[in-house]
């Protein structure tokens, strides 16, 4: 009896050891080991006075010292703090301004200017830049033709205020889309108090709008100023030509501008820059943990009433108009014009450059053919496999009794305070910390999982909301009739959730679609990628094929993003 009493914990620990138990310990781990894959290889370089690959290294904090020490360090941090402000204010202006438009006020066009702000989004940085390049560069199509007009140069991108000018315009699009949400959902009842009373529309929107938009602008600040402090793009293309270094830049040509790369100082740097970075995101939580305050959505089903701009509703329609057509379609339109021409200028007639030559090179080789093919079966593929991941870390997290689910929960939104440039470090170190690993070198799995890694919380932020929507009478009912916690899931919860996974696909593969960044370190003859392809073409000073690519990969996300909404009914970004 003694025996049969002392081994009863035993038997029942035994017991719940089941098959629910192993997937959610798996997944669990899966999650962890892709989250710390390509963090502890930075922190463990950064106090390395040797590579890692070096048996004799060992410990020690010279990197940080010879960091500080660096030459034009103060220069290139006043730049990235200089940058990263003025990128932030400028986008954070013009997406209030245009969401309270859109959102809020009797302008006419209000669905194709909805459509139209939004669409940057959809593509990579390099894109844009690249666009802006076309367009407003020193040899741009409009520079040289304001110029012809008015005798001067009008505009120089090649400064640090350019950069944030063109930055802040493509990272308005996020703040609007915050915003925008805001407006939308907020309580009229205040605003017709107010109204009561004779409160101007003026008043109204200084008073009641802009505060209840309190959380979704300080949200959009914190989101839009971690990503200019980690943007690659427009200040390699702007301020490499001149050597004007931000922190990116300066880790960028760190790596591939010298002979013999010093990755302990790059991994000093990568460190500062994600301490740096998840600092901001723990402002940003504090900043929205009393968000409650500002909600006013009640049970009601109401909308508020829109402004009425009376004689005003034509100029601000002009100049919306005017903001779309030179900051998103004249950019846009100017990238798929130049890939159709040799060079394009206002002085030289379109019908005398025009040529197929920039999509023959592209399909005459084929490693350009390659870097296409690897980017959609990135997409494809890893934004499935993401999706599935996210699925399942999604369902223990928030309907398993797992041990430690909220634990998982912190760990599948950690990824969303590494920037993609220290992600691609990271996984670059790890192959040399990790051996066995080395078989997905120069694989486009290498760049799957990274890229997993990276948009993990994206992906996550569009499955849990919707789970927490289904109620838990469902699973209560399953296990009424002896159906465990996996075939629940299995059954019931995951079809329910099919909508929500559809989204989760888009926005992955939209994502995997335009990244660059981490692939830049992870890439090799095999795995190349349209963003890697187009930075190097970039290099070399071929401005056609860069135009070529990146109108392909516009092609690609318009077809996709038109049949995600038509055919799968899929709402992306809002």
């Amino acid at each position: 009896m003694a025996i049969d009493a002392l081994s009863a914990p035993s038997r029942v620990r035994a017991r719940r050891f089941d098959r629910n138990t192993a997937i959610q310990i798996l997944v669990a781990l899966t999650t962890l080991a892709l989250v710390v894959f390509p963090i502890v290889p930075v922190l463990y370089q950064a106090v390395l006075d040797r590579p890692l690959y070096d048996a004799n290294a060992s410990l020690s904090l010279g990197n940080f010292v010879r960091l500080l020490d660096t030459p034009r360090m103060g220069e290139v941090l006043q730049n990235t703090a200089y940058f990263a402000v003025l990128t932030t204010v400028i986008a954070q202006v013009i997406g209030v301004v245009t969401a309270i438009l859109v959102g809020r006020t009797d302008i006419p066009g209000r669905a194709f200017f909805g459509e139209m702000l939004l669409w940057p989004l959809f593509l990579s940085h390099l894109v844009i830049a690249f666009g802006w390049f076309t367009m407003y560069g020193p040899s741009g199509y409009v520079t040289m033709f304001v110029r012809g007009i008015i005798g001067v140069e009008p505009w120089n991108l090649y400064t640090v205020t350019g950069m944030g000018i063109a930055a802040g315009i493509a990272q308005a699009p996020l703040a609007y889309l915050y915003c925008i949400v805001a407006t939308r959902n907020a309580d009229p009842n205040l605003e017709d108090a107010a109204r009561t009373v004779g409160a101007s529309p003026f008043r109204i929107l200084t008073r009641i709008t802009l505060p209840l938009m309190r959380p979704a602008i300080i949200f959009g600040v914190i989101m839009n100023f971690v990503i200019a402090i980690e943007m690659l793009s427009i200040p390699l293309v702007f301020g490499g030509p001149l050597q004007i270094e931000l922190f990116t830049t300066y880790l960028y040509h760190e790596v591939f501008g010298q002979t013999t790369p010093d990755y302990g100082l790059v991994a000093a740097a990568s460190l500062v820059l994600l301490l740096l970075v998840v600092g901001l995101m723990v402002l940003q939580g504090r900043l929205m943990r009393n968000n409650q305050r500002f909600v006013t959505v009640g049970g009601k089903a109401s909308r508020p009433r829109r402004f009425t701009l009376g004689r005003w509703r034509w100029v601000a329609f002009g100049v919306l108009l005017a903001y779309v057509v030179l900051a998103v379609i004249v950019i846009l339109g100017g990238l798929i014009l130049r890939s159709f021409t040799v060079f394009l200028s206002p002085l030289m007639p379109l019908w005398e450059v025009l040529t197929f030559d920039n999509y023959q090179m592209l399909l005459s080789y084929p490693v350009y053919m390659r870097s296409i093919w690897n980017t959609i079966a990135i997409a494809t593929v890893g934004a499935a496999i993401g999706t599935v991941l996210i699925a399942l870390v999604a369902i223990v997290a928030n309907r398993s009794e797992f041990r430690w689910r909220r634990q998982l929960e912190y760990v599948a939104i950690l990824p969303r305070a590494i920037p993609g440039f220290i992600a691609g470090i990271g996984i670059f170190y790890a192959m040399s910390l990790f051996p066995p690993l080395g078989w997905l070198r120069n694989t486009i799995w290498l760049l799957m999982i990274a890229y997993i890694m990276r948009y993990l919380p994206t992906g996550y932020g569009a499955v849990s909301p919707a789970l927490a929507q289904l109620g838990a009478d469902l699973d209560r009912s399953a296990r009424t009739v002896g159906a465990d916690w996996w075939r629940t899931s299995r059954s019931i919860v995951l079809p329910l959730l099919t909508p929500a996974l559809f989204s989760c696909y888009a926005l992955l593969f939209i994502h995997f679609l335009k990244e660059y960044v981490t692939a830049v370190f992870l890439f090799a003859p095999g795995s190349e990628v349209i963003g890697t392809t187009m930075l190097q073409f970039w290099t070399n000073g071929d401005n056609g094929p860069v135009s070529a690519l990146a109108s392909v990969q516009i092609l690609i996300t318009v077809v996709f993003v038109t049949a995600a909404r038509k055919i799968l009914g899929v709402k992306i970004y809002g």
